[in-house]
């Protein structure tokens, strides 16, 4: 499946304040996803510099998501969301 999402990060020019989670030492895989629908997926760049978002879009349908960074090693590492066109 080719890769339909575009991200790009907003950097919000801030350091994290807290420890990382460490349940999460290599990151998450987030996915919002609907069991059984056609998706898409991305790995997103790992981590973080700093405190910031992600914003994913899906080119084919124009789902867009924000995703919160801070910088730290519990930072997103991929996201896999809804592909709202391919399930119509």
């Amino acid at each position: 499946m080719p890769n339909n999402l575009s991200v790009y990060w907003v950097d919000h020019k801030r350091d994290p304040q807290c420890a990382p989670d460490p349940n999460y030492p290599n990151g998450k895989a987030i996915d919002i996803s609907v069991p059984g629908s056609p998706s898409c997926a991305a790995d997103l760049p790992y981590p973080a510099r700093r405190c910031g978002v992600y914003v994913i879009e899906c080119r084919q349908c124009g789902f867009k998501i924000g995703l919160t960074t801070a910088g730290r090693l519990d930072d997103p590492r991929s996201i896999r969301i809804p592909c709202f066109r391919r399930s119509q």
